[in-house]
């Protein structure tokens, strides 16, 4: 992967199975050419902030959208979303946090730390699928981001 160039969508996503769901629905809809996908969240800061293993990533070529599990290993999300939105270099970046989480406290927090939206992974398979695609239709053809 080239190091300065943007991707279409960061994936933040411990669980393989909800990683490997979330690839096939956004590729079946050919909604993103450029996907990277990190396991946890000291990843995720690593790869927006070009330290770590993405050392040298070019931190400009930020994705057009970021979506963000809450139950991560190592740095959970909300401290994800937190750093990537008191960043001015990433501040403008849009994030959806996607999680099995409903608690009212999570949702509170996303929205507190300016998550641009907060939605419930569907339980069935084809409402899953579903989810998805329309979250890349609206984030990636719908959307005018900055």
């Amino acid at each position: 992967m080239d190091l300065k160039t943007a991707v279409d969508i960061l994936l933040v996503e411990d669980n393989p199975n909800d990683a490997e769901l979330t690839l096939r629905a956004l590729r079946k809809n050919n909604l993103t050419n450029t996907i990277v996908h990190v396991r946890d969240g000291e990843e995720a800061l690593d790869y927006l902030f070009g330290t770590g293993k993405f050392e040298g990533r070019e931190v400009a070529a930020r994705p057009r959208l970021m979506l963000l599990d809450l139950k991560l290993p190592k740095v959970d999300g909300l401290e994800v979303l937190k750093a990537v939105k008191s960043d001015p270099r990433t501040s403008s970046t849009p994030v959806v946090i996607l999680t099995t989480s409903k608690e009212e406290n999570d949702v509170k927090k996303g929205y507190q730390l300016g998550v641009n939206s907060y939605i419930v992974k569907p339980v069935d398979f084809d409402k899953f699928i579903t989810s998805v695609k329309e979250i890349g239709f609206y984030w990636l053809l719908l959307n005018e981001a900055p």
